[in-house]
C-alpha cells in the first residue's frame, strides 16, 4: 500500500506554479480525502495507509498537514521527482482524473464542498473519518455520475 507522502507528491508533481497553478496545504488536504475515498469506492481498499480525520477545516491527513503547515495559504513547491514505480496504472489514473476534476477549484471551494458531505459533517471532529464511511458516500457519487 502506498504512503500518503508518495500520493501527496504525485499530485503536487501535477500541479504548474510557473502558470499559477499551486497547491496550498488546504487544498491537498481535500485531494487527498477525494483520491482515498474515490480509490476506496472503485476498489475496496485504501489507496493510502494513513488515517483521514474530521478537521474544522475538512478531511485532513493530519501527518501532511504537519508536513506542509509552515506553508500556510501559499502554494507547496512539488518535488523534483517521485517514485512512479510505486504506483499501480490504476492508481495514477485515479489521482490524475480527481486532479483533471477537482484540482481545479480553489482550496477555499474544495473545502466549503466538503463540509456538504456525510463523512465529514457526521464524524465527530478531529475523530477518524471511517474508511466504510468514505467508501459509502463516494460509492454515491460514483453512481450519479454514471
Amino acid at each position: 500500500m502506498l504512503k500518503c507522502k508518495d500520493v501527496a507528491d504525485y499530485i503536487l508533481k501535477l500541479s504548474d506554479p510557473e502558470i499559477g497553478d499551486i497547491i496550498s496545504n488546504l487544498k491537498l488536504q481535500k485531494l487527498l480525502y477525494y483520491c482515498q475515498g474515490f480509490h476506496l469506492a472503485l476498489y475496496n481498499k485504501p489507496l493510502f495507509k494513513e488515517d483521514v480525520c474530521a478537521w474544522a477545516h475538512g478531511p485532513v491527513v493530519p501527518e501532511m498537514y504537519r508536513k506542509y503547515k509552515d506553508y500556510g495559504e501559499h502554494g507547496i513547491d512539488p518535488p523534483e521527482s517521485i517514485k512512479v514505480s510505486a504506483f499501480t496504472e490504476k492508481q495514477e489514473d485515479l489521482i490524475k482524473e480527481v486532479y483533471k476534476v477537482y484540482g481545479q477549484f480553489s482550496a477555499w471551494k474544495l473545502r466549503n464542498f466538503t463540509h456538504t458531505d456525510p463523512t465529514w459533517k457526521d464524524t465527530p471532529k478531529d475523530e477518524i473519518i471511517s474508511h466504510n464511511r468514505m467508501k459509502k458516500y463516494f460509492k454515491t457519487l460514483l453512481k450519479t455520475n454514471d
